[in-house]
């Protein structure tokens, strides 16, 4: 039974039977695009919890509850399929995350409005809120920000809130993408969306997943403890479903690597690790996991991240480069930070290793006037209240 509501769209509907659902996504595959959003809970799984899925056309607004008893899904999956259809979202990696687990494949093709804006200048990370109130007109009520979608019914305020999440963002695309389109920007965004639909980018890899802790260390035997034990809490965090820092927090982990304890006594001994845990199954497959690691051939432990070689970057030339990436953003209305960021300016200023500042549509607009910067080519000058970009003779 679909039940109408009065907010915020008088087309909104709430979706709890799977014949409505098909129909509602069959009448979707037959639009240009689609605005998609979800509301999920993670806070107690290592799995995000699908609680909500909200959808919207030219006409449809909907508000799908994913725990209705009995719904299928499946038309769904269908519709975040169709090739003809641009699956639209905002800040897209949790939902597509979510999508990715449900049906196997991410949605294709998509287009994620906060990626596009960034390109389109509306700075760094810009909000749903901003995107709503500067192209939309709207104001987002934020009460519902933190519901607990899992809790069932869901009022009736719950629901507008959802809804609105798709049915602004459907003027906040058009007018995006019509922007886009005139400043000659598509193939920009096109770049930046090739990451979006690698399925890669939303799978941790438990072997690589100890990067993330960034060690500051040069020893590879403490490496591959440390590679062997995140490893495992990945693995174990996934098979019962709670959040890997629940299970094991992250400094628990080094102070592991770096002790490297052979019995339950000794691993009851790190901090956040009770004795009980240190005896249960996740403790026994802990200690193999730690034992594993200790007991890598050297050939095979992880290499640890390169120390800088050579003198540190000019701070004056970083100065210099920071002054012309603002003028660039400046120049050509588009985010700093997608341009390059601190890291990025870094390796440019001293000629170390690649980056992506130097590809694409990022060389054209600042990475080939850095190099022409550093080659002495290029010099900052100021005209009005304005950087002046002045070619040297």
């Amino acid at each position: 039974m679909s039940r109408r509501l009065p907010e915020p769209d008088p087309d909104t509907v709430l979706i709890t039977e799977s014949a409505d659902l098909a129909a509602l996504c069959e009448r979707l595959g037959g639009e240009d695009f689609v605005t998609v959003d979800t509301e999920f809970m993670r806070e107690r799984t290592y799995w995000p919890e699908l609680c909500v899925i909200q959808l919207a056309g030219t006409h449809d607004v909907a508000v799908v509850d994913a725990l209705a008893p009995g719904l299928d899904l499946a038309p769904l999956g269908v519709l975040l399929a169709n090739t003809a259809v641009t699956k639209v979202f905002h800040a897209a990696r949790q939902d597509i995350e979510i999508f990715l687990l449900k049906y196997g494949a991410v949605p294709t093709p998509m287009f994620d409005t906060q990626v596009a804006a960034m390109v389109a200048g509306f700075g760094d990370q810009v909000s749903y809120d901003a995107l709503a109130r500067a192209l939309a007109g709207a104001q987002i009520d934020k009460a519902h920000r933190f519901s607990d979608w899992s809790a069932r019914p869901l009022s009736a305020s719950q629901i507008a809130y959802a809804a609105a999440d798709v049915t602004h963002l459907r003027r906040i695309y058009t007018a995006l993408r019509d922007k886009l389109a005139r400043d000659g920007r598509d193939s920009w965004v096109a770049e930046e969306m090739a990451a979006l639909h690698e399925p890669a980018t939303y799978r941790q890899d438990p072997e690589t997943a100890w990067e993330r802790l960034k060690p500051r260390t040069q020893n590879r035997r403490f490496l591959g403890v440390l590679q062997a034990i995140t490893a495992w809490r990945e693995i174990e965090a996934q098979r019962i479903n709670i959040p890997r820092q629940r299970l094991v927090k992250d400094e628990t982990l080094l102070e592991i690597a770096a002790t490297v304890p052979a019995d339950a006594n000794a691993l009851s001994r790190a901090r956040g690790i009770s004795e009980g845990f240190a005896r249960g199954k996740s403790g026994v497959t802990l200690l193999a996991a730690i034992q594993a690691g200790a007991n890598l051939p050297d050939a095979a432990l992880p290499e640890a991240a390169r120390e800088r070689t050579g003198p540190a970057p000019s701070p004056a030339l970083i100065a210099l480069l920071k002054v012309l990436l603002a003028a660039k953003s400046e120049e050509h209305d588009v985010a700093p930070k997608l341009l390059a960021n601190s890291e990025e300016l870094d390796k440019l200023a001293t000629g170390e290793g690649d980056v992506p500042a130097l590809h694409g549509w990022r060389r054209t607009v600042f990475g080939e006037a850095a190099l022409n910067l550093k080659a002495g080519r290029l010099a900052l000058g100021v005209e009005g209240k304005r950087i002046k970009l002045i070619a040297a003779e």
